[in-house]
């Protein structure tokens, strides 16, 4: 997969913004002004969200994520050429817990997940 791939699917998802907040290239995607997935300006990764530190070191023990440096231990990583059926799994699920925990006005300004 690549960087497009994982910038159009981020895309596609209702209230999704990109931005650059750090300078270099990073695509950083934004669902109510919490960041969902982050794309690195060096490294060939993609940082997403777990529901729990758990379920990160369970993903970086089994293989497919790495640990997302600078990021909380529920955040992993996964290399832009893995799977893309895992690197949309990740990211959609990443988007669902960041928008689920939004207000519920601004959840309510949404439109529904594809």
């Amino acid at each position: 997969m690549s960087r497009d791939f994982v910038n159009r699917l981020c895309a596609a998802l209702p209230g999704a913004e990109n931005s650059d907040p750090w300078g270099g290239g990073h695509d950083c995607w934004k669902v109510g002004g919490k960041m969902f997935a982050v794309i690195g300006a060096i490294n060939q990764a993609v940082a997403a969200k777990t529901d729990s530190i758990e379920t990160a070191e369970m993903l970086i023990e089994a293989g497919p994520a790495r640990r997302a440096a600078y990021f909380h231990r529920s955040w992993v990583e996964l290399p832009l050429d893995a799977a893309e059926d895992e690197l949309r799994h990740r990211i959609l699920a990443s988007y669902r817990l960041i928008r689920g925990a939004l207000p519920k006005k601004v959840q309510a300004g949404l439109d529904p997940i594809p």
